[in-house]
């Protein structure tokens, strides 16, 4: 059977719990450098528009937008990552060191620092260019990597993989997580949360979360992830590919499906008002979980806690983050909203 539903009650003081959970976060790092301006010509030399930069703008993007979501929530986030030796990885390790979060940054000489420019124009993003290298790491730096992993990992029972499929991610790294996830050198049993990219699928077995989205469900599973009866039968594929014991798959503007179990099956609607800039938003989603389970919730209640963090964050224009008083204001407004029950067999 699945868990009692959530009620108002398992809310009280929730954000209070979510401070001070510690979270292991390893996965692909990279630089978000967003230009705002004012967009009210088209080009004499091509039918674009002409932007008139007001702002310029770094954030940490990736597995470090993990981390910042993390901190922002009063978690302790512990990043593990790899950035080339070039400006734009100097300039990641100066953004952590600003926000005051703890990075683990590997630098690999021949590496290219993943950047992803977003140009927006009066909160409309009008167009984004990326350069980045997805080459797997070397073996001097998968040595380097097992070693940091294991180190940084003492005393943390939750583990976020943010994996976008830039070469962090790789067979080597998912051992050492495994191995964590079993106990470690400190002999302690770890929660491990993996946000997908479809290429990676087959390293992600025995985790025990994955948090894809319908596109991401349905190109894992082999399974069109659409209504509700494709949803559930995507993710019970995903159970049998990957042999996971939850799942959520994020379904946008539709919330959320809940897999307790392949048996156990819970639809959460989304809380979001407004949806400027869904940049961002799946980081969102796997950092309060993460700190949500580490903090002893249930998946259906953490569940309602990472769907209220995302409304927050698309109602703002770019990599946003939610903090405890948003989510305290959110919590207040809506603790509960009108859970479904989709499936529940023995």
């Amino acid at each position: 059977m699945p868990s009692v539903p959530p009620s108002a009650r398992d809310f009280e003081g929730a954000v209070e719990r979510l401070s001070g959970v510690g979270v292991l976060v390893v996965g692909d790092v990279m630089l978000d450098h967003y230009l705002s301006g004012d967009a009210e010509r088209i080009s004499p030399e091509a039918p674009v528009p002409v932007v008139h930069v007001r702002e310029e703008r770094h954030l940490l993007g990736g597995a470090g937008n993990v981390a910042r979501n993390i901190a922002a929530l009063g978690g302790s986030p512990q990043l593990v990552s790899v950035v080339g030796a070039d400006d734009p990885g100097r300039m990641l390790g100066e953004l952590l060191s600003r926000e005051n979060l703890t990075g683990h940054l590997l630098v690999e000489k021949n590496r290219t620092t993943t950047i992803k420019t977003r140009i927006i124009a009066r909160n409309q993003q009008m167009i984004r260019v990326d350069r980045e290298e997805s080459r797997q790491l070397s073996g001097h730096s998968l040595e380097a990597l097992d070693s940091l992993l294991r180190r940084v990992a003492y005393g943390i029972r939750v583990i976020v993989v943010s994996d976008y499929g830039k070469g962090v991610v790789c067979k080597a790294v998912m051992d050492t997580v495994r191995a964590l996830q079993a106990g470690g050198d400190d002999d302690l049993p770890r929660i491990v949360l993996v946000d997908p990219k479809v290429v990676n699928a087959p390293l992600y077995t025995g985790v025990d979360l994955v948090t894809p989205n319908a596109k991401e469900a349905c190109e894992i599973s082999g399974v069109a992830a659409s209504g509700r009866e494709g949803v559930i039968k995507a993710g019970l594929a995903l159970f049998k590919k990957l042999r996971c014991r939850q799942a959520c798959i994020t379904l946008g503007a539709e919330g959320m499906a809940v897999f307790e179990r392949p048996g156990a099956v819970l639809h959460v609607p989304t809380v979001a008002r407004n949806v400027f800039d869904v940049t961002g938003a799946g980081d969102t989603v796997i950092s309060v979980l993460a700190l949500a389970l580490g903090a002893g919730f249930s998946l259906p209640q953490a569940s309602i806690l990472a769907n209220h963090a995302a409304g927050i964050v698309v109602g703002q224009v770019g990599t946003a983050v939610a903090t405890p008083e948003s989510l305290a204001r959110a919590l207040l407004k809506d603790p509960v909203p009108n859970i479904e029950t989709w499936l529940d067999i023995e």
